[in-house]
This record gives structure tokens, sequence and C-alpha cells, in this order.
């Protein structure tokens, strides 16, 4: 069986981050079938080439990437035009490359929708492939209210319908996506991977004066709220001295987040910003924590917190989103969005009593749920029944 990726987010040239989700579900169930991947990237740097291909040869998965010279005349309309036919006509070229590098593909797997599903839709039609969709993004939930025109809604509408499969992450994001009028017969929801084999937990953690807090994140403060972390953990930090918070990440609001930790006198004395890290980096802070902060005013089912659950780290986050599918009380503590007494409160209690939770059942949920293993074979049986009812 051969599945082709249509990521509307994937690691490229500029940013290894994007998409990583996207890219361990295709590893996951690589186990089982074929896997090639087309991402299709605007690129504002070209100036002197058209488009350029990047095969992609050294990763783990077949990719292709086209880096296409984005439009930019002045004329706004006239440029969104030809800024989306050349969206789709790259497209095309990149499927065309993928059929006489790696063979025709049964089914094609979007992952975030509108675009990308068009693509796959129109496939569909033309040559009887079909397609299941992935969703990742947000913006079908109430709390952000970004979900588009009223073209693009009925557009959603019937890519969705005619997908042979939906798969959101969240049950939550499942009944947003239906309460936006996204109907289909077969949603089933299938959680981001985690490496279970990259993040473990500590075997033999030392023993430190300070109590390790650990935040991960994009620094969008807009969506996680980190200046309402910092002030909670200034009001911390005038009770008691003996913790640290590690933060870790980048993004639109890093520096000016990073000036508020030194005007509240946090700055690595209470908070120390790394940037960004990944993989065994990052893998070997979250193994140091003694837990996890989340303080979002809106998410999804951040892989932060399963990878912290990984390591076996428990997690204090809002309840938002999918995240109450996925914690409980053996794996931490919800609060309120904006609600930093509570927040305060909740990292204060577990400061005090840091052997509260066990590390080896935490560690147990993230295997039997986020593991590769389980969610390439829930991804495979999906694959496997779009063939049959193909």
């Amino acid at each position: 069986m051969h599945v082709v990726y249509l990521p509307r987010w994937y690691p490229h040239k500029y940013d290894p981050m994007p998409g990583l989700f996207i890219e361990r579900h295709g590893l996951a169930v690589a186990e089982h079938c074929d896997v090639s991947v087309l991402y299709i990237h605007a690129d504002e740097h070209l100036e002197n080439e058209d488009h350029i291909i990047d095969w992609g040869e050294s990763e783990q998965l077949p990719t292709i990437r086209i880096y296409y010279r984005k439009v930019k005349t002045g004329f706004k309309v006239l440029d969104s035009l030809r800024n989306a036919w050349r969206f789709y006509k790259f497209h095309r070229k990149g499927l065309k490359l993928i059929k006489e590098k790696y063979g025709k593909a049964d089914i094609i797997h979007v992952h975030v929708l509108t675009r990308h599903g068009v693509i796959a839709w129109w496939n569909k039609k033309m040559n009887g492939i079909p397609y299941v969709i992935t969703e990742h993004w947000t913006r079908y939930l109430p709390s952000t209210g970004t979900y588009g025109s009223k073209f693009h809604r009925w557009l959603t509408s019937m890519v969705a319908k005619n997908a042979s499969a939906i798969m959101p992450v969240t049950a939550n994001l499942r009944d947003a996506m239906i309460n936006c009028g996204l109907a289909n017969s077969n949603y089933v929801v299938i959680p981001n991977v985690v490496d279970t084999e990259m993040f473990q937990p500590e075997t033999e953690k030392t023993a430190s004066e300070k109590k390790r807090i650990i935040h991960v994140s994009c620094f969008d403060d807009d969506q996680k709220n980190i200046s309402g972390i910092l002030r909670v953990v200034k009001r911390l930090s005038e009770k008691r001295q003996d913790f640290m918070v590690d933060m870790i990440g980048e993004g639109i609001h890093y520096d000016e987040l990073v000036r508020l930790a030194e005007q509240l006198g946090l700055k690595d004395k209470y908070a120390v910003f790394y940037g960004l890290k990944e993989n065994e980096e990052l893998a070997g802070l979250m193994r140091e924590a003694d837990f996890m902060i989340m303080f979002s005013n809106y998410e999804n089912l951040p892989v932060v917190i399963l990878e912290s659950y990984a390591c076996g780290v428990p997690v204090i986050s809002t309840d938002v989103g999918g995240i109450r599918e996925h914690l409980d009380p053996m794996l931490g503590k919800l609060i309120q969005p904006l609600d930093e007494d509570a927040f305060y409160q909740e990292i204060n209690d577990t400061l005090d009593h840091p052997d509260r939770y066990d590390k080896g059942v935490i560690r147990k949920y993230a295997e039997d749920h986020f593991s590769n293993e389980v969610i390439g074979n829930q991804l495979f049986e999906v694959y496997k029944d779009t063939i049959k009812s193909r």
C-alpha cells in the first residue's frame, strides 16, 4: 500500500519545527505501508528561480519539497489568484514526480484542511484515489473564532463530506468540526504520536536543591499566556526560592517575554530561557523536570504534554481543547484558563509534594496511548478500511 501525505505544515529548510507531529504520524505508520510526502512551500526568498525541487533522499520518509517563488506585484487580489494557481500547479507537478519515483498512490492522506483537501478531492474525482484527513488545527474551536468565510466553509464541508475518513487528534476537535458543519460518517479520533524511545524517564535522577519546572511552547503569548506564567512565577518567588522554571522554545513574542522576565527580576534566577530545543536535547531537559506547566488560553492537544508523560513527568495545565481527554488526577492537574490564583496554588502544592505522582504510571499511559506502535496500528486500520470500502 502506498500512501501519499499532503501536509499543510512540515519541516522545511527555513524551519525544522512546523508539522513535526505530521512527520511522526508518517514514521509510525511506515512500519505497515509505504509513505511518501509532498510538501509545497511558497518561498519569498526565491528571486532568480521559479522553483526548486528538494528530493529529501536522506530522510526516513521519502519526501519531495517544492519551493516556488511567491508572486508579489502589489495588486493584492491578482497576486492572491496567481499564487493560488501556482500552489495547485506545483502540487500537480509534485504528485506526478511521486508517481514516477515511488509508484501510484493508493490513498492520499491530507494533514490540515482546506486547500490540500481540494487537491485530494480533485484527484479522487479524476483518478479514483480515495483520501483521508487528519486535522490538527484549532480554528474550528469556538474559543478562536477564525473559521473562514461562507465560501471557505462551504468548500471545506464538501472536502470533508467526500473523505473516506476524518481523523481529528482529539474528540473535542471532532465535536467542534461537526458543529462547524463538517459532516462525515467516519470520524476516527487518533492522537498525536510520541517517540517513546527518545522520550524516557530518567533512571538515575540526581538530587538537586531546586525543583525543576518546565514549559515548552511556540512563545505565542496570545495562545500560550506565557506572560501569565511569568506573573505567577514572580508571586511564587516572593514566597519560596526552591525552584527554577526552564522556558523552552521560540516564537513571535519571545523577545518581549524575555524582557518581561527581566523586568520582574526572574531571568536566570527563577526562569531560564533556552530558546529552541528539540529531539535529544529537549528529551534531556524534560527528564530532569519534576513537572510541566501549561497556561494556554486555547489548545488542541500539545505534543509536548504527551512527551512529558513519556518521560514520566506530570503536567499542570489549563482545561482547554482536548487536554482533559488525556489529563486525569494520575497524570496531573487541570485548572481554568486565566485563573492565576488557581495556577499559583497548584504549582505551590506540587512543589511541596513532588512525589505525589507515580512516574511509572505516567510513562505507561504514554506507551499505551501515543507510542509509534499504537498510533501506527490505528492509522493502518483506517487505511485498510479505506481500501476495502473503495
